[in-house]
């Protein structure tokens, strides 16, 4: 079954945020290297996609740590797999995010 990946608006919203604050504060060659491992990581995504911990069982949603900074969390839908939201590790648990669209 060939899947594809769907990005949520947040998700998406928040790649580029971390994007922007990796280029202000650590240049150019970190940010390509967090966007090349973000799409290796994507690729295998789409091969094993059942690869990331089960972070919340009822919602069907896993989380994938990129770096020890960002954890990506994602759902299987159907043929889709959809990206929900990129979280920063530093915050406190309470704070964790999986997306606000997640039924």
């Amino acid at each position: 079954m060939a899947l594809t990946i769907k990005w949520s608006k947040e998700a998406d919203k928040k790649f580029d945020k971390i994007i922007e604050y990796l280029e202000k504060e650590w240049g150019e060659k970190v940010v390509r290297a967090f966007v090349k491992k973000t799409y290796e990581f994507l690729d295998l995504l789409v091969e094993f996609p059942e690869i990331g911990s089960v972070e919340k069982a009822d919602k069907q949603i896993r989380g994938f740590v990129l770096v020890k900074q960002i954890t990506l969390f994602y759902k299987i839908r159907g043929n889709n797999l959809i990206l929900l939201n990129f979280y920063n590790n530093r915050q406190k648990p309470a704070k964790r995010r999986y997306g606000k669209n997640i039924h």
